[in-house]
């Protein structure tokens, strides 16, 4: 049986463990299970809602926690339990709304495992969203500021699907507008997305290693996006996959193979097994 050089692996998983066909290598897997079998902890840390990442963990063999919402709420994997779950106070959720409504941008609410959107059915970006997910969002035609302040939704996040060429525009403008107050991010070519401040997958990285009382220099992250970012600067080694935009690979400790190509195997065998 291997040994361990790193206790702790955290993983992002769309463009990182997940490959761009929506699978999970079987090389990967078998690291995996190696890795856990020789005494080691791996987690996922994703963006997507906890309703959408637990089957896929699930269906991984993993055990333990689970962090989603980019680290807002972290759950134990085999109960569903809540360990920790943030989110925004009312006014401020209202405040963003009205924000992306004075845009005239779409906006997609996610509060307490449930998807609102003002996105039309039809909306091929929304589809593909949720495809990918296996969410189904429910449709809101008014105002969502409104509809956030009439029924005191708990927002864990708030985001704005839209063309990739819309993308930096909008994420500078949230940037400058709230950059202070809220974590701002993307991670995608169509996503931009704003949670509460502290609320980062950093924190969630901090918090999985404390849990299970790991320092945070036994502690590798591996990703691909922004929202990543603040979780291979909080590990004792950040990765990024070849596919990661090149501003997260500027801050990586070093460059596994991609997300196609089972790139977080390779991470397993370098820095997770002795």
């Amino acid at each position: 049986m291997s040994g361990i050089k790193n206790k702790l692996i955290i993983s992002d998983f769309d463009g990182t463990l997940l490959t761009t066909r929506q699978t999970v290598p079987g090389r990967v897997k078998d690291a995996i299970d190696e890795y856990i079998a020789a005494g080691g902890i791996f987690a996922v840390c994703t963006g997507r809602m906890l309703a959408s990442i637990l089957p896929q963990v699930r269906a991984l063999g993993l055990k333990g926690l689970v962090a989603a919402y980019q680290g807002t709420v972290i759950a134990d994997i085999e109960s569903g339990r809540l360990i920790r779950c943030g989110g925004f106070e009312l006014d401020d959720a209202v405040e963003i709304c009205r924000t992306l409504e004075e845009r005239g941008e779409e906006i997609n609410v996610y509060a307490d495992n449930k998807l609102y959107t003002t996105m039309p059915a039809d909306n091929k970006m929304l589809c593909m969203y949720e495809d990918i997910t296996g969410i189904k969002a429910k449709h809101f035609s008014g105002r969502m500021s409104d509809f956030v302040k009439q029924n005191k939704l708990f927002c864990q996040k708030i985001v704005s699907i839209v063309p990739p060429d819309k993308k930096l525009p909008l994420y500078n403008f949230l940037c400058k507008k709230f950059g202070g107050r809220f974590e701002v991010t993307y991670s995608a070519a169509v996503l931009v997305e704003l949670s509460p401040k502290g609320d980062d997958k950093g924190e969630a990285l901090k918090f999985i290693a404390g849990h299970y009382n790991i320092p945070a220099e036994s502690t590798v992250a591996i990703g691909d996006n922004l929202n990543d970012l603040p979780m291979i600067k909080a590990a004792g080694t950040g990765i990024a996959v070849a596919n990661a935009v090149e501003e997260f690979k500027a801050f990586a400790d070093d460059v596994c193979p991609s997300c196609d190509d089972g790139g977080v195997a390779d991470v397993i065998k370098k820095y997770g097994l002795a």
